[in-house]
């Protein structure tokens, strides 16, 4: 077995070697891109901010302003001091190339630790020096590098994606598990190409204490040898990553499975479902002096709520306003393309399991539900041409902003099911019901992860029950921020 190991990672190191210089040295390259996007990202900033500096009299009128190449000392210190701030936030370690809210928060922090440490340092180091490094310039070029930073890193991400279409740092994973849950990483993986995934095979774990299948039946997708073959599988077909998605494995199994892969200098994630203990982190707090240990507490309460009910009534009007003359010509169009009306009234459930009226664009032919409700799936008839349109953008549930300026959803939250529907999953999914703890939202945490139209309830129910259960004011912006970029750039593909 050894002398087996021993061959196939001299073969490995061969092939390796073999390798064009792009894919050698990809992750260099990588880093390196990202290094010149950060740095360019600067001295444009604060050329930009020092023309603007000069026409913009804020805060303050500018006296004397000195040329753009006496401030070069300057910059480049601030150059240095963001770099430095962006590789302690480990930003040029990044694997995958999603560029989102996440992303801009960390070069927001990013951005300002290095722009506080490149004044100090430089009232320390050019104290001797006569420049106007005035708060205007100061602040000009913190905001502008954000922004350049941010659209730079965004072209690059881009770049990196087109190099890994065509093969390069792509990474090779094998999955050890069996049933739903290995099935769930396996199609989170393969729905989406821009994570970078070459999905190896299956390795099954032992199911019998489970009644589960020894893997799920994948087509065009490989079932390995057993665990005990991991070593040598994981060398022979040159794996990068493993991932684990066995949630009712013991402790001792878990433990077991790691070993196995330890040997090796790969990456060991694991997938456990957390969601049928607890939807949130667990914290501790204290009785008495008694320590204690919550598995379960409400975030979204007291002053919480009045916070985002008013960001409801602000977005919820500011969005009419500015998306009126939009709306009125999606009217027309809606008119124009069937008969009937215009909007859909329809019956939904909301906070503590009470019902009202949600407002849509109709998008189904009139008489759709002649018969009786239904589920709409792939390819639906009553689907109009119009109607299609507006699902897979999202456009059809702009009018739920009169809901959200009456009270009876939020910007965001989990979005609201008809009771035909509650009544049935309720008596399917645990825990169903917890989500009905918090009003609806016109978007929520589960559809911004892709779990919109024709998809897993039970996965869009532990998506609501963390979003409920971790709310917080910067997690509702990240998830409005997504949207609006998922609705202008990355057109619902399970809506139908």
């Amino acid at each position: 077995m050894l002398k087996d190991v021993v061959a196939h990672t001299a073969i490995s190191h061969e092939s390796k070697a073999n390798l064009p210089l792009m894919q050698r040295h990809y992750s260099a390259i990588v880093t390196l891109s990202l290094f010149l996007a950060d740095a360019t990202g600067v001295v444009v900033a604060f050329y930009v901010a020092h023309r603007l500096r000069r026409i913009i009299p804020l805060p303050e009128p500018a006296q004397g302003l000195n040329r753009f190449a006496d401030f070069v000392p300057l910059v480049a210190l601030q150059v240095v001091a963001i770099v430095v701030a962006f590789f302690l936030g480990r930003m040029y370690h990044r694997k995958r190339t999603r560029v989102g809210s996440d992303e801009l928060n960390r070069i927001f922090s990013g951005v300002s630790i290095g722009t506080l440490i490149g004044v100090a340092a430089a009232a320390f180091l050019f104290k001797g020096l006569t420049f106007d490094y005035s708060r205007g310039m100061i602040i000009y070029a913190w905001v502008l590098s954000i922004l350049a930073i941010t659209i730079l890193r965004g072209a690059q991400a881009r770049g990196q994606r087109i190099l890994q279409s065509v093969g390069y740092g792509r990474t090779r994973v094998v999955l050890v598990g069996s049933g739903e849950p290995v099935l769930a990483v396996y199609q989170r993986l393969t729905q989406n190409s821009r994570l970078g995934y070459d999905v190896v095979g299956i390795v099954p774990y032992r199911a019998s204490e489970t009644g589960q299948p020894a893997a799920p039946v994948i087509q065009d997708l490989k079932v390995l040898n057993g665990l005990d073959d991991m070593s040598r599988l994981i060398t022979s077909h040159e794996v990068d990553e493993v991932i684990v998605a066995v949630p009712e494995a013991t402790d001792e199994d878990m433990l077991g499975i790691i070993a196995r892969c330890d040997r090796n200098s790969i990456s060991i994630k694991v997938f456990p479902d957390v969601f049928q203990i607890m939807a949130g982190q667990m914290s501790i707090s204290e009785l008495g002096g008694l320590p204690l240990l919550n598995v379960r507490d409400v975030s979204l309460r007291g002053w919480k709520l009045t916070l985002k009910r008013a960001v409801d009534i602000a977005g919820s009007g500011i969005g009419m306003i500015l998306l009126s003359p939009f709306m009125l010509l999606v009217a027309l169009l809606i008119k124009l393309d069937s008969r009937g009306t215009v909007f859909l009234v329809q019956e939904r459930m909301g906070l503590d399991g009470s019902r009202f009226n949600v407002f849509k664009f109709r998008s189904m032919r009139q008489d759709a539900e002649r018969n009786g409700p239904g589920w709409t799936t792939k390819g639906d008839t009553r689907v109009t041409r119009i109607g299609r349109l507006i699902r897979r953008t999202n456009i059809d549930e702009l009018p739920q902003l009169i809901n959200v300026l009456l009270g009876n959803m939020s910007l965001v939250g989990p979005r609201p099911e008809r009771p035909v529907y509650v009544e049935e999953f309720r008596k399917l999914i645990p825990r169903y019901m917890e989500r009905h703890r918090e009003k609806a939202g016109l978007t929520g945490w589960a559809q911004v992860n892709g779990l919109r139209g024709d998809t897993s309830i039970e996965e869009r129910t532990k998506y609501d029950l963390w979003y409920i259960e971790n709310w917080s004011v910067w997690l509702d912006i990240q998830i409005i921020l997504r949207t609006i970029w998922q609705t202008l750039v990355r057109p619902d593909e399970n809506a139908y």
